[in-house]
């Protein structure tokens, strides 16, 4: 359901980001396949200098759907980026991509804690993350954070997913660390 970003993949992607209800909530905005493709090569060299990680998400198929990055990798610590194309939203992937994707960050790569910043007026975003057991609200222990990411004209609520709250659902479940289910039952 992860696979790492190829540019074999930037025309399935560019065009179920063009989506209205999609693209508003797309951190790297273009409107040009030739500026996606752009933009996917700097995520790939990115993420070979360690800035960012970021993963295509694919259906059970193989065909890419939409992709899952941690933005401003810093001292173990980054911000989640994650959207799906249109035909892909409500059908379970949410969920599982995350699962996956988290496993691989905390148990791989040694990220410590990832942050969600999401638009107050992006409610399916917030209802998402509100489903995730081992995310959490963060806006009053990361005051300083919130204030920070608050200060320009767009007002976020923030959520973190920290290695120790993604142990505790783990062990909740009976999944040992590594074993993180990569394949889950979704909505037909």
């Amino acid at each position: 359901m992860l696979k790492f970003r190829e540019l074999t993949d930037c025309a399935e992607l560019f065009e179920l980001m063009q989506h209205p209800d999609v693209f508003p909530y797309v951190r790297q905005k273009t409107v040009h396949f030739d500026e996606f493709l752009f933009s996917t090569k700097q995520i790939i060299e990115l993420e070979e200098q360690g800035n960012i990680i970021s993963r295509t998400i694919t259906n059970e198929y193989g065909t890419p759907i939409g992709t899952i990055s941690l933005f401003d990798v810093e001292s173990g610590y980054g911000f989640l980026g994650t959207w799906l194309g249109k035909p892909y939203h409500g059908k379970g992937y949410n969920q599982v991509v995350k699962e996956a994707f988290f496993s691989e960050l905390f148990f791989e790569l040694d990220i410590e804690s990832v942050f969600l910043k999401i638009r107050k007026s992006n409610e399916r975003s917030i209802a998402a993350a509100e489903k995730l057991p081992y995310a959490f609200c963060a806006n009053e222990i990361r005051s300083e954070l919130l204030a920070e990411i608050n200060q320009g004209d767009v007002e976020y609520v923030l959520y973190e997913v920290s290695k120790s709250s993604f142990q505790l659902y783990l062990h909740a479940l009976h999944i040992p660390e590594y074993e993180v289910p990569y394949e889950a039952q979704l909505e037909a």
